[in-house]
This record gives C-alpha cells, structure tokens and sequence, in this order.
C-alpha cells in the first residue's frame, strides 16, 4: 500500500495539489486574458472579468459578489488599472477561503462520535487517518470504527491507519452489517473512556436509496446507545470536482 501522506511522490496528495494547481491555473488564466497586461480598468473589463469566473466554476453567486464589489471599488476610483484590478480580486478569493478553515470540537460526555460520509473514492478513510493522528497528537484516545464493509481492503486500510496512530479498531468481516460495526464500538468506546469514535462508511451517491437507508440506520443505532451521536457528521468531498461536489 503506498503511503497517502507522501506529498511528493504519486500519492493522493501531490494528485490534489496538482488538480488544484491546473483549477487555480484556470482561473487566473482567464483573469489575465480579461485583464491582460497594465491598462484602465472599465464596465466591460468588469463585465468579461465576471464571465472568465464564472467559466473558472467559481459559481454565479460568488462571481456576481466579487465583481459588484470591484465595480464599486473602481467607481471610487480604487482601481486606476487592470493591475490593481488583479491584486484586488487575488485578496478577496484569499478572504474568501480563510474563514471557511472550522476546526474539529471534541466536546465531552464521551465518547463523542464522529460520522464520516461520502461518495466512493474522495478519501474517507485517509481522512479518518489524518483525523485521528491530529486527535492523538493533542492526547486524546481515539477509536475507529471500521463500518466500510463493502469495498475490498478498506478494513485492512482502516487497521493501518489504527496501528500507524496507536488507535484503536472495531471491525467485522468483509459483508458485515455496517450499523452492527457502529454499535459494537461505540459500545467498545464507553467501556474503555475513549475520547473520540471515528465512524467509516461505505462510500454511497444520495440517488441511491438502500444505500441512504442504510446510513439513516447507522444514525439511529448511534443515537439509541448514545444520546445525540453523531455528535457531528463530515462529509469528505473532492475539490478537485469543482461545485459539481456541493450541488
């Protein structure tokens, strides 16, 4: 199994710095052909600027916010060229996703159970990895729940992710009921004093019903043996998939 954390070789990491770079190449791209070189700023580089976001997947919304507020700013006379035009626009994207940066509350009674969801392949389980190393590494003891039990390996990669962070595991066999995983540790979790339940799942689209229901069953299960679990749900998403992923 190669090593996720590896950031400079082929592994999931570089894979995404990569697809972001080709997204932030995209955008900015556009940006300067619509703003191309240092020259006065007007209503139809405003309006081209609007269209190059929009075609980058910035999103309507988002794209009518930022280029209503530079036309404002260029009404004022805040934007003498297309250079300060781009310097603008670069520091209310870099506003924009600073906020959005929410760090994970383990609060007490415990155990407190955390629900991860998502689509197949977006990197659940290496979440969970990730998760409880920084969990660990701030003293806490952590559990994993391996409620994946259909995709081949993931218990087996959920058991590497426990050894490599000195946390513990709850696992079935290959086919197990998910919700039976669920229950056996978060049971486990209240025997023991652990701080934290890390719950895997099987990756599943919202069109998929049995599927769905399934998930919704993993959600009472939860709550019947601890009273508000989960206490909070993380849905693992694939930036490289644009707004197609929050749509």
């Amino acid at each position: 199994m190669s090593d996720p954390s590896d950031i400079h070789g082929g592994g999931m990491f570089s894979r995404l710095k990569a697809g972001l770079a080709k997204t932030r190449e995209l955008l900015f791209m556009n940006v300067e052909a619509v703003a191309r070189g240092i020259g006065p700023v007007d209503g139809i580089v405003l309006d081209q600027l609007e269209e190059a976001l929009i075609l980058a997947d910035v999103g309507a919304d988002l794209s009518q916010e930022y280029v209503g507020a530079l036309r404002a700013a260029w009404r004022r006379g805040e934007l003498p060229d297309t250079e300060a035009l781009r310097a603008r626009l670069r520091g209310m994207v870099a506003d924009t996703l600073a906020p959005r940066m929410i760090p994970l509350k383990v609060v007490p009674p415990y155990p407190f159970v955390v629900l991860v969801v998502g689509v197949n392949g977006v990197g659940k389980t290496t979440t969970i990895g990730k998760v409880a190393s920084a969990l660990r590494a701030e003293g806490r003891t952590v559990l994993l729940a391996a409620a994946d039990t259909f995709r081949a390996a993931a218990i087996g990669q959920l058991a590497v992710w426990a050894e490599r962070t000195g946390a513990d595991i709850v696992r079935h066999k290959e086919g197990a009921d998910s919700s039976a995983v669920a229950f056996d540790a978060v049971r486990a979790a209240k025997a023991r004093g652990t701080h934290v339940v890390l719950v895997d799942t099987a990756g599943r689209l919202h069109t998929k019903s049995h599927l769905m229901e399934e998930v919704r069953k993993i959600v009472r299960v939860l709550g019947k043996e601890i009273p508000g679990a989960p206490h909070e749900v993380l849905l693992v998403l694939d930036a490289t998939g644009g707004r197609n992923a929050i749509a």
